[in-house]
């Protein structure tokens, strides 16, 4: 069972108990650092951010069902007062849970069901090749998205196609998307859209750019299109768990590759994974 499997089990087994990350930690062998980034990745949620969702839906269950307290129901959510529950389940669902119980019906919301367990989704990776790499410079254009509200990259990506060819110094053929700084709360991302330049390239002043120290990465290959991209996040973490590796803590430690052969019309071939490894 991969680490992310397992933080599944943990959170679903106990999510009406008190539980914090260094519950998950205790349970799962893997570092705080390593479960706070990889779980994101996987899922599309922080830890603390499904957690929440999966109390509120459960609360909202009850509510639905006539429950005649909503201060028990929030406090069985981890919730100490009606108020502070209130905010949180508006935040989430966009109701009251006064308007909910009103109604007894669940349909006019969106609930948060347990993820499944099997993260991989039935998909499988070839073994990644390893690659030591010496540091790159990327430039790019950067965007903050919801960990679970990523709909606005692809927009991103067009946005970005204009200076592709059209950048000094730039090396051909290749692009990235790169995960950038996560928030404390990891509620939210940046993420970069960019390509190598040689170091020292005068680029268009709109543009971001970083530097990725040498590291040595495992690149994946992705089988499918952009669509089922996260499937391949599991499945290599999966890969990983089984290996006994772990992830950098460097910054920009996680790349989508998009190679030569990559058609963004169609959204499929040369797509690759590549997940820093902490030597």
């Amino acid at each position: 069972m991969s680490a992310v499997a397992k933080m599944l089990w943990v959170i679903e087994s106990r999510f009406r108990e008190p539980l914090t990350l260094d519950d998950i930690v205790e349970v799962t062998g893997k570092s705080k650092s390593y479960l706070s980034r990889a779980f994101p990745l996987v899922t599309g949620y922080s830890v603390s951010a499904y957690l929440r969702a999966r109390r509120l839906t459960e609360a909202a269950k009850d509510l639905a069902d006539g429950a005649p307290d909503i201060l028990s129901v929030a406090l069985d959510a981890g919730y100490g007062s009606h108020e502070a529950f209130t905010r949180a389940f508006r935040d989430l669902f966009g109701i009251t849970p006064e308007e909910l119980r009103r109604r007894r019906c669940l349909d006019s919301i969106q609930l948060v069901e347990p993820h499944r367990m099997n993260t991989t989704a039935d998909v499988t990776v070839a073994e990644p090749r390893i690659e030591s790499r010496p540091r790159m410079h990327l430039a790019g254009l950067g965007q903050r998205h919801g960990m679970n509200k990523a709909a606005g990259i692809p927009a991103q990506w067009q946005q970005f196609y204009p200076y592709i060819g059209n950048i000094e110094g730039s090396i051909p053929g290749v692009a990235y998307g790169v995960i950038g700084e996560m928030a404390e709360s990891c509620d939210d991302f940046e993420y970069l859209v960019a390509v190598e330049v040689r170091e020292g390239s005068d680029v268009q002043p709109e543009l971001k750019q970083i530097t990725i120290p040498a590291l040595t990465w495992a690149r994946f290959t992705h089988d499918g299109d952009v669509t089922t991209i996260r499937s391949t996040i599991g499945a290599a973490s999966e890969w990983l768990a089984g290996s006994n590796r772990d992830l950098s803590d460097a910054p920009f430690s996680f790349f989508e590759y998009y190679g030569p052969q990559f058609d963004p019309i169609a959204g499929r071939g040369s797509i690759e994974i590549w997940f820093a490894l902490k030597d």
